[in-house]
Order: structure tokens, then sequence, then C-alpha cells
């Protein structure tokens, strides 16, 4: 998957208002990642914008929040969300803070196109949560490649072999009752 953007925000926690310092990753299907750190092992939290972002203001724009300690009002960012909610960052400049903004914009707005150059047409590719996209240089063009998340049918493969291991007990448990129907 492509990585748009990354680097360090302050992430306000929904529950008690702290502000907590995270290594950000914008990923090219809308996926904002937080992790602990930037080896990116842990993540915290993962929003999607594609589907979930109605709007994003940065700046005085953002009301009536508090941004964290030695940093001013400029800096903030509030990603709007369709559940009503808002999520609360504050870069660490006020020229990050509108990088960041205009990167979030975009990502939620622009759609992915494919182009054909068989039939000379250029075909929109939706993207959500379950597919991943990898885009690489060809000679000349560029060739989009959307392959689903790999991780999307885990509960479908957990649930299969559960069931798999039910009926491969009930075998086995028919099996042992076998000698005794031959006596």
């Amino acid at each position: 998957m492509a990585l748009l953007r990354s680097g360090w925000l302050w992430r306000q926690t929904s529950v008690l208002k702290r502000w907590k310092l995270n290594w950000c990753d914008l990923w090219i299907d809308g996926s904002l990642c937080f992790y602990k750190t930037d080896s990116r092992r842990e993540l915290e939290y993962r929003v999607g914008l594609k589907t979930g972002c109605t709007d994003v203001r940065s700046g005085l724009e953002c009301g009536d929040v508090t941004p964290p300690e030695s940093n001013p009002r400029e800096n903030l960012i509030g990603v709007q969300r369709r559940d009503g909610s808002t999520l609360n960052l504050c870069a660490n400049c006020e020229d990050e803070s509108i990088a960041w903004k205009l990167t979030l914009l975009e990502t939620r707005r622009n759609p992915i196109f494919t182009y054909d150059p068989y039939d000379d047409y250029y075909q929109s590719i939706p993207i959500n949560s379950y597919h991943t996209v990898y885009i690489t240089p060809g000679a000349g063009t560029h060739q989009v490649i959307v392959q689903r998340d790999p991780f999307d049918s885990v509960a479908e493969h957990l649930a299969l072999g559960l069931l798999a291991g039910v009926a491969a007990g009930a075998a086995m448990r028919s099996f042992l009752w076998m000698p005794f129907l031959f006596c």
C-alpha cells in the first residue's frame, strides 16, 4: 500500500481528553494509523477517512479545543467523523499542520483511477478498508494493482476451522464406536 504522509502528531484521547504523541501513517486507501513509535510495531488506533470523515479543520477552525503544552492553537487539526465525534490532532508547527490538513482532505476526496491502454479509458477503483493498492512504475505508465487485505477474512477462516474441527470430532467419535457395532 502506498504511504502518503507520515510523522509525529499529538492525538487527543476520546475518554480522558489527554494528549498522546503518536507516529502517524496516512495510507492511500484513507487509513490514518497511529503507532506508539516510528517502528510501526504496535498499532494503537486506526481511522478510515474514505468512509468515516466528513470534514477536516485546522488552526482556529477547531473551536474550543485546548492544544497540548507549548503548542499554539494554529497547530491543531480536527477530523470531523460521520458518527458526530471529532478526532483532535496537533502538529509540531503550523506549516506541518496545514500540510497534514491538505493531505487528509485529498485522501478523503480523491478516488483512484487506472488506465486501460487497450480500451483507451480510465476506470475508477472503489477503495475501502478491504483493499490494498500497489502503484508500480511501468514503461512510461503507472500500473495500479488492487488486492484484498489478507487479514480481512481471518474470522471466516476461524469459523471454517472450528466447523472442520467439529466435523472431524464427530467423525472420529463415530469411528471409535465402529468396533462395538461388529461384535
